[in-house]
């Protein structure tokens, strides 16, 4: 990916990247939160809005194929048991994070600069994923997504989808008089959040290539990454943008760091990369590229990491309680 610094679609997807960052923290979006919400409320809203995110990405690529503006796409990679260890491993991760990458972002955004740990841990698996795992190379599929072979009709049905998404509650928000407050709530709703998380990444997509966050350290972790310093302001955009939304809503704190979140958040940051290289991809990659172009390996490995939070959570529940936990009861 080349990015050229002075131009005017670098200076969009950095304000895009600013505002992916605020909406991540503002909906406290996290794949760990999602699926907690799920063990422990039986509720799927959170998981629900993180699907919609690759919905808004997968149909937004429809429409940029039918109007011929479509960069490349990622290649599709096939399943086998390394997409299966490396989705356990990134739930393992996610779990002793306690967040994914993108609940990383949201913690830090909150003042918790422990998360500063999770990308450095990231990189460190990613450099160390050959030494104690040695896997083949991920073999890439020889067919093209099936998304991007749909009829141009769907990419009509998907711009109607987005009126009726959109419009509609904006439209009840104008004559009600309520947009201002509909705007400035603190807390997002889910799926408000991943919706704009969704949009913004479409944007960087078609302006400045396939970005995430986790792409540069795997990149960088190879010795490839290409247009280094324009990516890393695009990481420093995502950052500044969580940071700013922490703080217009009130969740910032100045959390000391302590040696207990530094290793918490290493570790965690280093499973995650683990599983990354296995699968390929993070789950912002899985969610945000690899599930909207229906690539079956994302979907797996997606399923994969939530199972084993879910595993993760339910055997916490299940074993004896803290220490103060017994003493306050």
């Amino acid at each position: 990916m080349d990015i050229v610094l002075t131009s005017l679609a670098f200076i969009v997807a950095a304000l895009c990247a600013g505002t992916m960052g605020f909406a991540i923290q503002r909906g406290a979006t996290c794949t760990v939160a999602a699926v907690g919400e799920i063990v422990g409320e039986r509720s799927f809203k959170r998981l629900i809005a993180l699907l919609e995110a690759a919905l808004w990405v997968g149909g937004g690529l429809l429409v940029a194929q039918a109007l011929h503006i479509l960069p490349k796409m990622p290649a599709g990679y096939a399943v086998s048991a390394w997409t299966i260890v490396g989705g356990v491993l990134l739930g393992l991760g996610a779990f002793v994070n306690r967040a994914c990458v993108f609940g990383a972002i949201a913690n830090f955004g909150s003042g918790s600069w422990a998360y500063i740990f999770t990308p450095v841990g990231f990189y460190v698996g990613c450099i160390s994923v050959g030494i104690v795992f040695a896997p083949p190379a991920a073999q890439k599929l020889l067919y093209g997504s099936p998304v991007l072979e749909a009829s141009a009709w769907v990419a009509v049905l998907f711009v109607v989808f987005v009126l009726l998404r959109v419009g509609r509650p904006l439209l009840a928000s104008v004559r009600a008089g309520t947009l201002r407050e509909t705007v400035s709530v603190h807390a997002w709703a889910p799926h408000t959040a991943t919706t704009v998380i969704g949009i913004t990444f479409l944007f960087m997509l078609l302006l400045v290539g396939s970005w995430a966050y986790t792409d540069v350290l795997v990149e960088l972790a190879r010795g490839m990454a290409g247009s280094l310093v324009a990516r890393s302001l695009l990481l420093a955009a995502l950052l500044a943008g969580a940071t700013l939304g922490g703080w217009t809503a009130g969740r910032f704190r100045n959390t000391p760091i302590t040696g207990a979140q530094v290793l918490r958040c290493f570790i965690g940051g280093v499973l995650m990369g683990w599983g990354s290289l296995l699968i390929p991809g993070g789950n912002d990659g899985l969610i945000l590229v690899g599930m909207p172009l229906l690539w079956p390996y994302a979907w797996v490995a997606f399923a994969t990491m939530c199972v084993t939070i879910a595993t993760a959570l339910m055997v916490r529940r299940a074993g004896p309680a803290p220490a103060t936990d017994r003493a306050a009861s």
